[in-house]
């Protein structure tokens, strides 16, 4: 195969698609401005049976008014209904969507979503691209202009974003300080068998977490992490840390989440310490 043509085309692809995306959006007719955007409710939190399946999330019932009639609809996200419902509780606030004209082709989400632009798609036309390029480079020019091309732009953009992980690891921490504690309760325990291509099995075990918050709401949720044995754990009491603000972010092992944040901190900082070496070695190598 010739690798140039290859490269030449695929960045010719990518640098006609990127454009176009950005054309669309300013003359707002992407995917993402044709889609009506509501702010839904759950009415009712289906109770999950000990030893099920957790395909499709927590069962719900939500309720939301309608963009042109302002009338009251009532939906489920039973099927393939977007973002999978892993914490549900009767007033919780979810994202409802669906194209212009089609509301029976509901998405959830699990926040309200501001109207976007949706300048994702031709973002990461662009940054295949830029990939397409640097390889380009590495196929025409060598190995180091690829290291200086790829290194060097990603060392800058990991450097600018790690005050902000270091920002959001300290807010992360004190938020975990500032959680209420109440008791829980694990009351059901799901499992899902998969068959993989070799006829190899895996087995997941996603443990159902009950608690009530010092306001009395009722919160079922999904507990897939900081629990010991889950496959054992149906029935037993736990100790449960959450965020008055929102009961989605709760966690069972504090001191685990803390140390998770300083790690991400040290993985950020490792990474531009990586590409800025490969940047250093790919002049050298010049």
């Amino acid at each position: 195969m010739d690798w140039e043509k290859f490269l030449a085309l695929w960045c010719a692809v990518w640098a006609v698609l990127a454009p176009a995306g950005y054309g669309m959006a300013l003359a707002g007719a992407t995917r993402a401005q044709r889609t009506v955007r509501r702010t839904g409710r759950i009415e009712q939190v289906r109770m999950p049976r000990h030893g099920g399946s957790r395909t499709g999330g927590m069962s719900v019932v939500i309720s939301y008014r309608d963009a042109t009639s302002d009338e009251k609809v009532t939906v489920t996200n039973d099927g393939e209904r977007g973002e999978v419902i892993t914490a549900a509780w009767e007033g919780r606030e979810i994202g409802v969507s669906h194209p212009r004209g089609r509301p029976h082709a509901y998405r959830l989400a699990h926040t309200p979503q501001e109207p976007s632009r949706g300048l994702g798609r031709p973002t990461f036309a662009l940054l295949l691209f830029y990939c397409g390029l640097v390889a380009l480079l590495a196929v025409g020019w060598g190995w180091p202009r690829a290291l200086i091309g790829l290194g060097g732009p990603l060392a800058v953009f990991a450097a600018v974003h790690l005050p902000g992980t270091v920002r959001a690891k300290n807010h992360r921490i004190e938020k975990l300080a500032a959680m209420d504690t109440v008791r829980g309760r694990i009351i059901a325990v799901l499992k899902d068998v998969t068959v993989d291509q070799d006829n190899g099995t895996s087995t997941t075990i996603t443990p159902v977490l009950s608690f009530t918050t010092h306001d009395g709401t009722a919160v079922t949720a999904h507990s897939t992490s900081n629990l010991p044995d889950p496959a054992g754990s149906y029935r037993r009491d736990v100790t449960v840390r959450y965020a008055p603000g929102d009961l989605a972010d709760f966690t069972l092992d504090r001191a685990a989440e803390r140390r998770g944040e300083r790690l991400d901190v040290v993985v950020n900082a490792l990474a531009v310490v990586v590409l800025l070496g490969a940047a250093v070695v790919g002049m050298a190598m010049l």
